[in-house]
């Protein structure tokens, strides 16, 4: 079907970059499908205290309240994805606290751009924060790290298949669907239209800025959604603040549910230093 769209996506840009654009973006905004609470999901999922904040955004607590972890999800995703992270972290005496995303999981539509997240984040910080943690990922990413950019307190960063360059977006949406650089631009330019009254700073605005939080960066060599090039731009705007810790064949979704994953990740709350070394350099090669 994505194919299909693509093919007729590029005749219409074609003939009419401007009109192409506007067909993708209409495309570039609608999840098309909601995430369901898996089998695996489900007792952490029906364990959550269920809460609503602006205008109907369901949220999820777990725990007693003390030393709270935000957890950000990506596009077309949902809470229950970090089921693992949340049953890991609850035996360690945090509380986990996360949101289905406007237009995702159990949460009404339509969806919202990233000051909406912003705005979401805010007042998840308003009632359960500071936050010990913030962990985010994907999509997930780049909305985490502006929040905290804005003001939101977290000691530490775990981020997971992140986006980091706002135009990736973009970017790889255009890829995917085979369009080309016009068709970008018009793309491009309906994204500042349409979510940020015309604003043509979003791309460096929204990227990832130099951040002096401790940061996790995990990623996978064989990610064929959100390319590994992008933990290279984490790293170097974190520099000596940043850490990565690579992973092999586990592609961009699983690598959520990963045990050894959950565990670096939860390991790095709560290393006093926020630095485990002896990850630096292996598995994923950054070097190209």
């Amino acid at each position: 079907m994505r194919k299909l769209i693509g093919t007729g996506l590029q005749a219409i840009g074609a003939v009419s970059p401007r009109l192409g654009g506007r067909l993708a973006f209409g495309l570039w905004r609608r999840p098309l499908a909601r995430g369901r609470v898996r089998d695996s999901e489900l007792d952490v999922h029906t364990a959550a205290r269920v809460e609503a904040v602006d205008g109907g955004v369901l949220t999820y607590a777990w725990g007693d309240g003390t030393r709270p972890v935000l957890l950000v999800h990506g596009w077309r995703s949902r809470a229950s994805r970090y089921a693992g992270f949340i049953t890991r972290l609850l035996e360690l005496g945090y509380s986990p606290v996360s949101y289905d995303a406007p237009g995702h999981g159990d949460s009404p539509g339509p969806i919202v751009s990233i000051l909406g997240h912003q705005r979401i984040i805010r007042a998840l910080e308003e009632r359960h924060g500071p936050f010990e943690a913030v962990i985010a990922h994907s999509l997930g990413v780049p909305f985490a790290l502006y929040a905290v950019k804005e003001g939101v307190a977290t000691k530490r960063l775990v981020m997971v298949s992140g986006v980091a360059d706002f135009g990736y977006l973009a970017d790889s949406f255009c890829r995917e669907l085979g369009l080309g650089p016009k068709v970008n631009q018009r793309l491009r330019r309906e994204i500042e239209r349409g979510y940020f009254d015309g604003d043509h700073t979003i791309w460096d605005r929204f990227s990832v800025a130099t951040g002096k939080t401790p940061l996790l960066v995990v990623h996978n060599d064989e990610d064929d959604v959100v390319d590994p090039e992008q933990a290279r731009v984490l790293l170097l705007n974190y520099g000596e603040h940043a850490h990565l810790h690579p992973t092999t064949g586990l592609g961009h979704s699983r690598i959520l549910q990963d045990p050894a994953v959950i565990a670096e990740a939860v390991a790095f709350l709560q290393d006093s230093d926020g630095l485990q070394d002896s990850d630096v350099s292996e598995g994923l090669d950054l070097s190209a």
